[in-house]
C-alpha cells in the first residue's frame, strides 16, 4: 500500500510549447529529488501535463491529453472544482462529468481549506 499523498491541479497560461512545458515539469521533479523507478511506484512528487489547450498529440513520448487522466478521480475531481466546464479535447466531456464517472482513485478524499494537514 502506498503512503497517503496530495493531488492538485493548476491551470496556467504558457508561452512555451507543450514539450517545453513538460521539460520544465520534469526539471522541477528532478530539482526536488524525484527518483524515477517502477511505474506507479511511491514517489515524492509527480507533475503531469494533463492537457495543452485543445491540442491532441501522440508522439515522441508525449501524449495529449494525458491518456488516463479522464478516468482518475484524483485528477478530474480537483479539476472539476476549479474548472467544472473544462472540456476534454478528445472525449468532449466536462471535467465535472468525467469526475462523476471516474473509477481510478475512487477512494480519494478531498482536502478542504482548514482541514488538518
Amino acid at each position: 500500500m502506498q503512503p497517503e499523498y496530495r493531488n492538485g491541479v493548476s491551470i496556467v497560461e504558457a508561452h512555451a510549447g507543450p514539450r517545453d512545458v513538460l521539460a520544465c515539469l520534469l526539471s522541477v521533479e528532478t530539482d526536488l529529488d524525484r527518483e524515477r523507478g517502477a511505474r506507479n511506484a511511491p514517489r515524492t512528487l509527480d507533475l503531469d501535463l494533463i492537457a495543452y489547450g485543445r491540442q491532441v498529440l501522440d508522439r515522441d513520448g508525449l501524449t495529449l491529453p494525458h491518456p488516463r487522466a479522464h478516468d482518475r478521480l484524483f485528477v478530474m475531481g480537483p479539476l472539476a472544482e476549479i474548472a467544472p466546464d473544462w472540456r476534454h479535447p478528445v472525449l468532449g466531456r466536462s471535467a465535472a462529468s468525467l469526475a462523476a464517472a471516474a473509477t481510478v482513485g475512487a477512494n480519494a478524499s478531498p482536502v478542504r481549506p482548514g482541514d488538518p494537514q
